[in-house]
């Protein structure tokens, strides 16, 4: 059992990645609030593990020719995909709720092209983990004010926030569950219903006991293509709300990525802000990290960080390269070099082991 376990950084120089709708008793009726945690220290402005994950599928599904997405359908007031993760590589590595509309008023659709019928009740616990995007420290938030400029009379107000941070996530994947799909009658273990079994049997897919429950599997290339595809995505990340007045580059600007063994992030305390409320990586943190987990670790540790943001901080970090530490190699590059690096390792045959 292997996890690729991994933390990004997102320069957010003025930004409204993701708001939360009409603020509450602002000057103007029409005033768009960002998402924010409230604290004693202050404000922290986030980004919902929802809306990455949103980002993330949608790249995929414009910018990687093999990504295969499952279809949404609608039901009334519920919408759902196709829950068939053996044909469609989102449904395998995001996971999926769906159930039968008991519903007098639903549509059953089952007719409709590219959809799989579902005998009862099935869940998928995604493989893939993503933690929220929260700025490293409090901030100021901006209140913009503007107005409708083209057209007679009086003007035509308008409000919104944006903010300057940091932005922090962490990821993980589950490889063990990746392309692995569970037939048992445990809570999230219900991946399949008769008519997907009866389709992996169709296919001879691998039957085994996982994690102590009764599964099928996909074969070994093809479960380190989705996966090797997915976690290419992550270095060319792209999406955000506001986009058209404050674009972006959502692009991580620092990621830290490992396969490991266990499914604890051993990066999530790497990174702190300074006085300024800067970003800094910790030295000692990270020396005490790679000492730690050095027999959970079983990659190389890829350091993706883009230059020109934060390079006072990576000289410090570069110099570890010259120092002994347990063992562990630390692999240099740009984000999306580093993670394609990644990507390319969890392809080869060789590491067939790490989705065991």
């Amino acid at each position: 059992m292997a996890f690729v376990s991994g933390m990004m950084l997102i320069d957010a120089p003025a930004s409204a990645l993701n708001n939360a709708g009409a603020e509450e008793g602002a000057r103007t009726d029409n005033t768009i609030a960002v998402k924010r945690i409230t604290t004693r220290a202050g404000v922290y402005p986030y980004v919902s593990a929802q809306a990455v994950r949103y980002w993330l599928r949608t790249y995929l599904e414009r910018s990687a020719p093999q990504w295969q997405a499952a279809p949404v359908f609608r039901e009334a007031k519920i919408a759902y995909t196709d829950a068939n993760p053996l044909r469609w590589w989102d449904d395998d590595l995001f996971g999926y709720m769906r159930a039968p509309s008991k519903r007098s008023g639903a549509r059953s659709g089952e007719t409709e092209e590219n959809q799989t019928p579902v005998a009862g009740e099935i869940t998928r616990i995604s493989p893939l983990r993503m933690g929220t995007l929260v700025s490293i420290g409090p901030v100021k938030v901006v209140d913009d004010f503007g107005t409708m400029a083209r057209h007679d009379g009086n003007p035509v107000p308008h409000e919104h926030q944006f903010y300057r941070a940091t932005l922090q996530g962490l990821l993980s994947l589950d490889l063990s569950t990746a392309g692995t799909f569970f037939n048992g009658g445990r809570v999230g273990y219900r991946n399949l219903d008769e008519v997907r079994v009866k389709i992996a049997k169709e296919e001879k897919l691998e039957e085994a006991a996982v994690h102590g429950q009764p599964a099928f599997r996909l074969p070994g290339g093809e479960r380190a293509r989705r996966v090797s595809t997915l976690i290419r995505a992550i270095g060319e990340l792209e999406g955000g709300a506001k986009l058209t007045l404050h674009y972006t580059d959502v692009t991580p600007g620092l990621t830290v990525c490992a396969v490991v063994k266990a499914g604890n992030n051993p990066f999530a305390r790497i990174i702190r802000p300074n006085s300024q409320g800067e970003p800094e990586i910790l030295i000692d943190a990270l020396k005490e990290v790679l000492r730690v987990y050095k027999d959970q670790i079983l990659s190389e540790v890829f350091v993706g960080w883009a230059r020109g943001y934060m390079d006072d901080h990576r000289a410090k970090v570069e110099g570890l390269a010259s120092e002994d530490l347990s063992g562990v190699k630390l692999r240099w590059g740009h984000p999306r070099e580093v993670m394609h690096q990644l990507a390319d390792e969890l392809a080869k045959e060789a590491n067939q082991s790490w989705y065991d």
